[in-house]
This record gives structure tokens, C-alpha cells and sequence, in this order.
């Protein structure tokens, strides 16, 4: 289901992207494509505060995870990297990104933030939920098998009350803000990238699961490797 909308509206791909992989870039442009976005804005975070480095599975610095986001999104017109995050130092608070991105543009639409149904499910955990509804459009990504068809099962108990359900459950809008929630059905990718940091730990090939652009950067990179440091973003980036 499309929204209305009068001008044109960019989706926001935020995520740890450690390191970013073919699911995610699939996932990104069936989410354009549903509800019509122009474009789609990725923004890795500079430290998840939702995400915990542990020992032997390391969160690859900030400046190699913005690297290969940019090589493996290089020539579509429709994407771009969004540094609001890893610009800004500390935990990176999806409520302080959309504050910022809100005001680079205060007269225009909100931003649609795009998330997993797992995630969209513990937002009433993160800072600021009830201000996090009213700052942006979201688009709820679900997929086979189990696919959600009702916001109202996973939404979160805070701000349940905030939004009008439509379309059967699977839109919603918030009663005060007007921003308004929509699943989107794409489809199913068994990626992962935690699946990919443990090929490269066990030395095995990531090809087919990372854009080829970035391939050999994140092998030669050793940011996975274990017990290996990790070498600067620059070496090993081909485009």
C-alpha cells in the first residue's frame, strides 16, 4: 500500500552493517519500490548502542563499515550514504538521528526509518519511543515464513494507544503526529552478517553473500579474522 504523499519522501537504512550484504541492498530497494520512495538514505551507526562487541566477534570500526556501505551502494541512483551518525560522537540514538534529519529539512515530509519486525517490536525499549513515532514514518519489514499480516501483534505496548490501525491492521496512523507505520512484504534472503563474520573467521568464502565490490576489501581487511587486528578501510577497496 502506497501512502499519500505530496512530495517526494526518502527512506532511512540504518543499521551496524558489520558489514553490510546483498540482503540488506535487496531489502532496501523492494522497500523503495513498495511505497514509492525516491530514494534511500543508508546510515551505519558509529556505536550501536543496542549492539554489543564480543570477544571474537568483533564490530569492525566505523570508518571500514561507512567504506564498504559506500562501494556497495556506488552506481545506484537511488541510494546514498547518510553520515549523520558516525559524524556525531557517543551511542548513535535513532531519536537524535531523526531529530537531525528533521531539521535539515523542517518544512518537508518525514522521513521513513525502515526496520525489521524484530527490532520494530522492542522499540518501546529504546530512547525516546514515543517521540521516535512522531518523528518519522516507518516501514516494518516482514518476511517468510510466519510473515506478520498485524501491526497490532508487535507494536509497542507505548505507543499502541498513538495510532489508528487501517488496510487491516497492516498500516497505522499516529492520531497526533499523522506520521503513520506500514508493513512491507519482501523477500526472504537467508543473509546474515553475523553468518558472513563467521565464514571469514573459519576462512571460508563470503562470495555471492557481499556485493563483489566489497568482497576482497572485507577479506583482506581481517576485521572478522580471529585474533587479527584490522587494517585500514583503504586497503584492499575495489569499486
Amino acid at each position: 500500500m502506497k501512502p499519500d504523499a505530496g512530495a517526494a519522501r526518502i527512506g532511512l537504512f540504518g543499521g551496524t552493517f558489520n558489514p553490510i550484504h546483498l540482503g540488506h541492498l535487496r531489502a532496501a530497494e523492494e522497500v523503495r519500490e513498495a511505497l514509492g520512495l525516491a530514494g534511500i538514505a543508508f546510515v551505519p551507526s558509529n556505536v550501536p548502542p543496542h549492539k554489543r562487541e564480543r570477544d571474537g566477534d568483533p564490530i569492525a570500526p566505523a570508518a571500514q563499515r561507512v567504506a564498504w556501505v559506500e562501494s556497495a551502494i556506488a552506481g545506484h541512483d537511488a541510494f546514498r550514504l547518510d553520515r549523520v551518525e558516525v559524524d556525531r560522537d557517543g551511542p548513535s540514538y535513532l531519536v537524535d538521528t531523526l531529530e537531525a534529519v528533521r531539521a535539515r529539512d523542517p518544512g518537508g515530509p518525514p522521513p521513513v526509518f525502515i526496520v525489521g519486525e524484530d527490532a520494530f517490536a522492542e522499540m518501546g525499549e529504546w530512547r525516546s519511543p514515543l517521540r521516535l513515532f512522531a518523528l518519522a514514518d516507518f516501514a516494518v519489514m516482514t518476511r517468510p515464513p510466519g510473515r506478520l499480516d498485524d501491526l497490532a501483534e508487535r507494536i509497542p505496548d507505548v505507543v499502541r494507544g498513538d495510532f489508528d490501525f487501517e488496510d487491516r491492521g497492516r498500516a497505522a496512523r499516529h492520531r497526533s503526529a499523522g506520521t503513520r507505520i506500514d508493513l512491507v512484504a519482501i523477500t526472504a534472503l537467508d543473509i546474515s552478517s553475523s553468518q558472513i563474520r563467521r565464514a571469514c573467521r573459519e576462512d571460508r568464502s563470503i562470495r555471492w553473500l557481499v556485493p563483489e565490490s566489497i568482497r576482497e576489501s572485507i577479506e583482506r581487511s581481517r576485521c572478522y579474522a580471529a585474533a587479527e587486528p584490522c587494517r585500514a578501510a583503504a586497503e584492499g577497496m575495489t569499486r
